[in-house]
């Protein structure tokens, strides 16, 4: 195992972080631009975040989205998603078509979409996936539907013939619901074993059932967003065992952040990754190589 450069102390940091280490940017796969009146709301949610969690949950980057833009630039993200995703049915379809053109007046800009399960939902994802749909994102717990519901039989079936990887949130943090866990998602892939799932937060915390199925299926990778910060230790802390199994699983985790809607400054998700002491390869594959591999960033 190489020696770990030590992560950065902050944002201004970042840049020469990443020259140290000799990776060309971040391939963060987590990241959330919503129209801006669905913007306040959940940051109006995370106020709220003591009745939820309780835990306060301030955001960090509560700014414009043409600042957050700025930002993610400076950091060196080479691609931005823009991961949407809907609490009801009839949500989707129009959130496809903001990211869309989110995509469009945007440098640098993935073209993501996303899903709900209901009627046409098929119908809308091709259409997305022709349209040239390059990430989708689902939330099942705030979605309050199963992965495996038989109305995203053919959405599976779509995702799965093109390749396009879905990150999904499925652990049972910060809050558990009848439809998290790896239960379900063993099930999605009995049924659809090639389907490029991301499993955000690395399923936390129910890390090693997840773990677990990133060994069984090879186009299932993890992302690290909030995992090891401070903040998550707080409430949902890696097994001591769990960092063994990292250094075996480093070609199939991906860096995610979950900006702007985090507590703390984004350098600490990477020096949070960096004080794991796994070793710059490892960090290199992290940061930047798996993920620029699985959106095609050369």
């Amino acid at each position: 195992m190489s020696a770990t450069t030590p992560g950065p102390r902050d944002d201004a940091g970042i840049p020469d972080y990443l020259s140290a280490l000799g990776i060309p940017g971040l391939a963060d796969i987590h990241v959330h631009f919503l129209p801006e009146e669905m913007m306040r709301k959940v940051w109006g949610y995370f106020d709220r975040a003591e009745e939820s969690y309780g835990r306060a949950w301030p955001i960090h980057y509560r700014t414009s989205e043409q600042s957050r833009l700025e930002q993610l630039r400076r950091f060196g993200l080479k691609a931005i998603p823009a991961l949407s995703y809907p609490h009801k049915a009839g949500m989707a379809e129009w959130l496809n078509e903001w990211s869309a053109g989110f995509a469009l007046r945007t440098p640098r800009a993935l073209h993501c979409a996303t899903f709900y399960p209901e009627p046409g939902a098929g119908d809308y994802v091709r259409k997305a996936i022709a349209d040239g749909a390059q990430l989708f994102k689902v939330h099942v717990e705030v979605g309050g539907f199963a992965p495996d519901d038989p109305l995203l039989d053919e959405v599976w079936e779509a995702l799965e013939t093109s390749g396009t990887p879905v990150v999904i949130h499925a652990g049972s943090a910060p809050l558990s619901g009848p439809f998290t866990g790896p239960d379900r998602i063993r099930r999605l892939l009995a049924a659809h074993p090639r389907l490029v799932l991301v499993i955000a937060h690395m399923g936390m915390p129910e890390y090693d059932a997840f773990a677990d199925i990133a060994e069984e299926y090879p186009n299932v990778h993890l992302d690290t967003t909030m995992v090891g910060t401070d903040f998550t230790n707080g409430f949902a802390p890696m097994p001591d065992s769990y960092l063994a199994r990292l250094p075996a699983l480093r070609d199939r985790i991906i860096l995610g952040s979950d900006f702007p809607n985090i507590p703390y400054p984004y350098a600490h998700q990477l020096d949070a990754l960096a004080r794991l002491g796994l070793g710059d390869d490892w960090m290199r594959a992290v940061l930047w190589t798996n993920g620029a591999r699985l959106l095609g960033l050369g």
